[in-house]
């Protein structure tokens, strides 16, 4: 099983930035399709970003906002966050998936088996 530690969570003002990191091992197979996904209470879970090898994709509400990066040497990929709004506030998760590059999508969160525990990020 792929194991998924996501870190860098936290409270920031509207218009700042985070950067969310998670860490991978575990693997078999490597995945080379990763993404981060958010939830709040009440709502279902939605893509923000995935990358399949490098190339990141996004949903609409963060496009120009929001870049995925991955760093194979150190098995992580992080979420770099600017200009932050209230609506981003959610928990966090980072995923991933065997699936191939046609899946890798945000709107594919049913494709991702492997999920972290979540870490919460809080825009007021």
């Amino acid at each position: 099983h792929v194991q998924l530690v996501e870190s860098g969570g936290g409270s920031v003002k509207a218009g700042g930035s985070l950067r969310l990191s998670c860490k991978f091992s575990g693997y078999t197979l490597y995945p080379y399709c990763m993404g981060w996904f958010r939830q709040t209470p009440g709502n279902e879970r939605e893509g923000v970003a995935t990358i399949y090898h490098f190339e990141g994709a996004y949903a609409d509400a963060v496009k120009g906002r929001f870049t995925i990066f991955r760093f194979d040497g150190e098995n992580t990929i992080d979420l770099q966050m600017t200009d932050l709004k209230a609506e981003d506030t959610g928990m966090y998760y980072c995923a991933a998936t065997n699936a191939d590059a046609s899946r890798c999508k945000p709107d594919r969160t049913q494709d991702f088996p492997y999920w972290g525990q979540g870490t919460q990020v809080t825009v007021s």
